[in-house]
């Protein structure tokens, strides 16, 4: 018996020696998970379409994968399942681990998955149209990050609607995200770049994309609406590399074959990525966190979402509090990467009825300790366009179950803008930000006028103690914090 028992534990050693091997253990978690970037001409750095490929980055694959770094997919479990996750489960990754500390065996080669087959050019195939920048753009080898706004054609000689939406970088390395707005022709022709801005809002962007986000496709029967005359205005954000680029990027529109019945809005908590929040982190800081909630005033189905903030962004969460005292989180993310930005999926709409609260959170990391913080000191990080500025939103896309009652969610969110910028004005004593905090002068403007005619009781100007204290708590009430008592800091000074 002793004889046997050995000869079980020798053979039971000898099997798991050999347990995980290329071809049939670790290939096929490399090409579903990997592949689609780490092949040639992809954002990945090297290839992993082959045994050979694998075994050069054997303790690098398994260092990244343990730690979470890769792949990249940063949304943490959440209470709604997110369509095509790429969240590694602990048994693939621990498969990858094993297979490095048997010494990466290949196994038999006839047993490995082919690689899959990726199309060439346009992930989605050809577009039904292309809207291209007019001309070729230099950027410099060294200095700031550029934002520049270009006008692109697209002539189409009926109305279309957009079903899916694809973007095409002309320098891949020197793009570091774009967004795209559908505006009228005749608006924009002739303009300045500089000017483009002002056509674009929340609700005409068609397009978002940054490194690690995959081409757009909508639910289907929602479209956007696209009119002959119409031009695509692009703000690229382009990023330095140490070498001259050009850049020529493209956008592929695809169009449904019907008219779609539903079209999405996009609400942002909170809005237009924080920059009527007064957003101010303080240097040293990992725990300045901004709260606020919107609630829905209709019934919607959500069927995405995604966050955004810049180098020093952490962490982010939004729920849904249903009338029913249900809470679901849609988003959660505990390490947020302004390298890699993805929109996700939910795998089935998610049905928020009438009164549903949506409450965002958003931390900053101001600390030398984080890597990658911009500044070295840190400082006192504003609101701001640039990436070494800081922002922050969570956005969710939806659907509104009855149309008639679309006007009702854009009141809403207007009213909810509106609030925003008088929340911005009484803690700021009427000082709303500098240079690089730009919201529209007539938003400013009914700010001021709400703030004195609902809170400035002695008719003075100016708000007091007393007064101050008033409008807190009505905008408290109404989902918004307090700018100057947020988590780590009392907000610094207005610049």
């Amino acid at each position: 018996m002793r004889i046997l028992a050995l000869a079980l534990v020798v053979a039971c050693a000898a099997f798991s020696a050999s347990s995980a091997t290329y071809s049939e253990d670790v290939a096929p978690i490399l090409l579903d998970n990997c592949a689609s970037c780490h092949r040639p001409g992809q954002a990945g750095p090297f290839s992993l379409l082959t045994y050979e490929d694998a075994k050069k980055r054997g303790q690098l694959i398994v260092a990244v994968t343990e730690s979470r770094y890769m792949p990249p997919w940063h949304a943490d479990e959440s209470d709604v399942p997110f369509h095509g996750s790429r969240r590694m489960s602990d048994a693939q990754i621990a498969t990858l681990a094993q297979w490095v500390k048997d010494g990466m065996p290949q196994g038999d080669p006839a047993k490995a998955p082919a690689p899959p087959q990726f199309a060439e050019g346009w992930e989605l195939g050809e577009p039904d149209t292309v809207a291209t920048m007019r001309e070729t753009y230099e950027i410099p080898a060294d200095g700031p990050d550029l934002y520049r706004y270009f006008v692109l054609d697209f002539p189409i000689e009926k109305t279309e609607y957009m079903s899916a939406i694809e973007f095409q970088p002309g320098s891949r390395p020197v793009v570091h995200h774009v967004l795209g707005f559908l505006v009228d022709g005749k608006d924009v022709e002739g303009v300045k770049s500089e000017e483009l801005g002002r056509f674009t809002n929340d609700g005409n962007r068609v397009l978002t994309w940054a490194v690690g986000t995959n081409p757009r496709i909508l639910p289907e029967d929602i479209g956007v609406e696209v009119r002959p005359g119409m031009k695509l205005v692009a703000q690229m954000h382009y990023h330095p590399t140490g070498k001259l680029e050009k850049d020529r990027s493209r956008v592929g529109f695809h169009f449904a074959a019907e008219k779609p019945s539903k079209r999405y809005i996009e609400v942002q908590v909170p809005a237009d990525f924080g920059q009527i929040s007064a957003i101010d982190v303080p240097a040293g800081s990992d725990t300045y966190t901004l709260r606020e909630t919107f609630t829905l005033p209709v019934d919607v189905d959500a069927f995405s979402t995604f966050a955004h903030a810049h180098y020093i962004g952490k962490a982010f969460d939004l729920e849904a509090q249903l009338p029913s005292g249900e809470t679901k989180k849609l988003l959660k993310i505990g390490n947020y990467d302004f390298a890699w930005q993805e929109i996700y999926n939910f795998q089935d709409p998610v049905r928020l009825p009438a009164g549903t609260k949506l409450k965002s959170t958003i931390r900053w990391d101001n600390r030398a300790e984080n890597p990658v913080n911009p500044y070295s000191p840190p400082r006192d990080i504003p609101w701001g366009s640039f990436s070494e500025d800081e922002m922050g939103s969570i956005i969710l896309d939806v659907v509104v179950v009855n149309p008639a009652d679309e006007a009702t969610l854009a009141e809403a969110k207007e009213e909810r803008d509106l609030l925003s910028m008088v929340n911005f004005y009484v803690a700021t004593d009427g000082k709303f930000c500098d240079e690089r905090c730009s919201p529209p002068k007539n938003l400013q403007k009914k700010a001021e006028k709400f703030a004195k005619e609902r809170f400035d009781k002695n008719g003075d100007g100016k708000l007091d103690a007393a007064e101050k204290a008033m409008a807190r708590e009505f905008l408290t009430e109404r989902g918004f914090d307090d700018p100057t008592q947020r988590d780590g800091a009392r907000l610094a000074a207005v610049r």
